[in-house]
């Protein structure tokens, strides 16, 4: 599903908001998530599952085109941990 997909789902479920609204609603909440990452917090949206940022250390890489080693400096990347309810609803 993409953005757009969840701004049309929203709308035909609520058609008392315009689709100015929906994409707002939808762009602060998608924005209150990144910005709590961001600031190194966690997200836990129960029944779903819980966002948060892992640490990884810098490291030699390559270049897959030319094979040089190339430095990779240490970075946060988001991850995402699925709750118990949306485990068991995907393994039906």
């Amino acid at each position: 599903m993409i953005r757009s997909e969840l701004v049309q789902l929203i709308a035909k479920d609520n058609p008392e908001l315009s689709a100015k609204e929906i994409e707002r609603i939808v762009s602060i909440f998608f924005d209150e998530i990144s910005d709590r990452l961001a600031q190194g917090g966690r997200v836990e949206l129960r029944g779903f599952g819980a966002f948060s940022t892992r640490a990884r250390d810098a490291r030699v890489g390559r270049n897959p085109r030319t094979g040089d080693t190339v430095a990779v400096d240490a970075k946060r990347v988001p991850y995402f941990k699925p709750g118990k309810e949306m485990r068991l609803r995907l393994n039906m």
